[in-house]
């Protein structure tokens, strides 16, 4: 177990990312399951996670729950026109709701007047309706418009892939379903 494990060996940063960027598996020890296929030891594997993370190349290592298996199916991106002199307190604010899953602050463009949006989770369309009324109420008179722009379909459900190609058939495509990686 001699491997470099600092982040200025890019074959060994590479190799963990190209083996985490999917999802750790569901096993009683992650770390050991990524140090045993790079190599190295456990204590190595997630000293150097730390330090990537640190350094801004990893951002988070966190649980992401199927929110459709919890029964949660109906999902709506809450978008706000609200006074941008308030827009830090009020984004704030409304991103630390329980069920805003996330929030931010956008641009406005030609056509396009909203610049704060929140996205919300419920089990049926009364539970969105009824969160974009939580929030419309929190914003007060600084809301001067609104919508709910709605899904209707899964299109894709993962993060961002490094230097993957594009599966050229369906066959080819990873499971949405999958919550760990495959070696």
């Amino acid at each position: 177990m001699s491997a470099c494990t600092c982040p200025s060996d890019p074959d060994l940063t590479r190799r963990l990312i190209d083996l985490t960027q999917a999802g750790l598996p569901l096993v009683d020890d992650p770390w050991a399951w990524i140090a045993e296929r790079l190599g190295i030891s456990s204590e190595q594997a997630l000293r150097l996670l730390q330090q990537l993370q640190r350094d801004g190349t990893i951002r988070r290592i966190a649980a992401v729950p199927n929110h459709y298996r919890l029964g949660y199916r109906h999902n709506g991106m809450t978008v706000w026109d609200v006074e941008d002199a308030r827009m830090d307190q009020l984004g704030l604010l409304v991103g630390a709701q329980p069920f805003v899953s996330h929030c931010y602050r956008r641009p406005r463009r030609d056509g396009w007047r909203y610049n704060l949006f929140a996205m919300v989770h419920g089990r049926s369309a009364e539970d969105i309706d009824r969160d974009r009324q939580r929030i419309r109420q929190l914003l007060g008179d600084a809301c001067r418009a609104d919508d709910m722009l709605v899904s209707s379909r899964i299109l894709k459900k993962t993060g961002l892939r490094l230097n993957r190609p594009a599966p050229t058939d369906r066959a080819q495509a990873p499971s949405q379903e999958s919550s760990s990686c495959s070696e």
